[in-house]
């Protein structure tokens, strides 16, 4: 009996060592609950498109006019381009109506951009930019130069497709002889001008031609009738067998289908566009597309410029993209719907030497890129005659006022070219 106690004893000292070393039950430690949000977006309200209304105040009527027809289309295109912006426009401003026209127009149809689309009207448009300076104003350039944040100022380079129409003109004349039918003695005129000057005068040079250009002022931009004497008395009595105008009517080209000579046109296609005369009389046109500048504007003022470009001067290197896909440089050769060498009439191209015909291809192909330009690789001769402004006499005939090769600067382009190159002869 005692064994058996001192069995039972040891027996529970190894049952309680065994258990002392037995693995211990592992504990489960869950990390804490952590109630979770979904992550906070900042919700902007969708952007509202801007909207803006773009007027054009015309200084003359719109229908039967190259002027105010082509900045008319452009207005329209830039509304078939823009669906958020719309055109409308007045006709025959003049200077004393502008500012009356404008503020209308502001307060009843919502106009954000008013433009005048001549110098000596737009400009008074200047004394109200402060009063609205959320209105972007506009007016073409003729010779000031004033601007404000929001008064900008334009104009195309023209002078470039002008000085391909010398080409052509000084190639097609027979007679030697080429008649411009113009307005009146100013930047703006002179300038164009002497861009289709110039290409005249390397026409003959190039056919060993004498070429004399004439000029006669009719005294303003629209006056058909007195237009209509002027190139009569160019035909009768100068033997001009190519006629060109810096007006607006169609009164020069009804004389030149009259009379059977060539005629080239400026500002519009206007065989293509208008339907007028045909490329049996119309060797060429120039075609502005006022546009490729209205598109600057517009994009600016819905981006909220408060300091746009104020001065706006581009040329053939410049371009838009109309609503149905086409390119379109602000300046070109136009005629009859066909662009560049294709414009010259089919009637007046077997008369062009080949020489002239490549020359036009390759310039105009050149100041496309930007990399050739008239103004820039012509000496500038006074003829002596021209505008005497203030501080500004026109130069002595025969003085060099720019050497060629020199770029001048947009400034002078625009407000200082007072004088007539030399060979030009001003008719009284």
């Amino acid at each position: 009996m005692k064994k058996f106690y001192v069995f039972a004893a040891m027996l529970l000292v190894a049952s309680m060592t065994l258990a002392s070393c037995a693995p211990a039950t592992p504990v489960v430690v869950k990390p804490p609950v952590v109630e979770t949000q979904p992550p906070v977006v900042e919700t902007q309200p969708p952007a509202v498109e801007k909207v803006a209304t773009f007027a054009i105040e015309h200084f003359s009527v719109i229908q039967g006019t190259t002027w105010s027809g082509a900045h008319d289309r452009a207005g329209k295109r830039i509304a078939e381009k823009y669906p958020n912006v719309t055109y409308i426009y007045r006709e025959n401003v003049g200077p004393d109506l502008s500012v009356p026209y404008a503020e209308e127009m502001i307060a009843a149809e919502g106009a954000n951009i008013v433009v005048g689309n001549a110098e000596f009207m737009g400009l008074p448009l200047i004394d109200i930019a402060d009063k609205y300076p959320d209105v972007y104003f506009v007016s073409i350039i003729a010779s000031d130069l004033s601007t404000k944040p929001n008064f900008i100022r334009i104009f195309p380079r023209q002078y470039q497709a002008l000085y391909l129409e010398g080409l052509i003109a000084g190639a097609l004349t027979e007679t030697g002889n080429i008649g411009i039918v113009s307005a009146f003695p100013c930047v703006q005129v002179i300038r164009r001008q002497a861009g289709f000057i110039l290409g005249v005068q390397d026409a003959a040079k190039l056919l060993n031609k004498d070429i004399k250009v004439y000029v006669k002022y009719a005294g303003g931009w629209y006056l058909p009738q007195e237009e209509r004497d002027i190139a009569a008395t160019l035909v009768d009595q100068y033997n001009v067998d190519v006629i060109t105008q810096q007006t607006d009517s169609g009164s020069t080209l009804d004389v030149a289908t009259e009379k059977g000579i060539w005629f080239v046109g400026k500002d519009m296609d206007i065989v293509g566009f208008y339907g007028w005369s045909s490329t049996d009389t119309v060797a060429v046109s120039f075609d502005t597309r006022w546009e490729v500048l209205y598109e600057r504007i517009v994009q600016a003022w819905l981006a909220g410029e408060k300091n746009p470009e104020t001065v706006l001067y581009l040329g053939m290197e410049s371009t838009m993209t109309l609503a149905d896909g086409t390119v379109e440089p602000t300046v070109d050769l136009m005629n009859a719907g066909k662009i560049g060498i294709d414009a010259i009439s089919p009637k007046a191209l077997p008369l062009i030497p080949d020489v002239i015909i490549q020359l036009v291809k390759q310039r105009r192909e050149q100041m496309m890129k930007g990399e050739w330009d008239p103004f820039t690789e012509h000496e500038f001769l006074s003829n002596g005659t021209g505008l005497d402004m203030e501080g500004l006499p026109v130069p002595a005939k025969g003085t060099v006022v720019k050497p060629a090769g020199v770029v001048p600067t947009i400034e002078w382009l625009l407000s200082q070219f007072n004088f007539d190159l030399a060979g030009t002869i001003i008719l009284e």
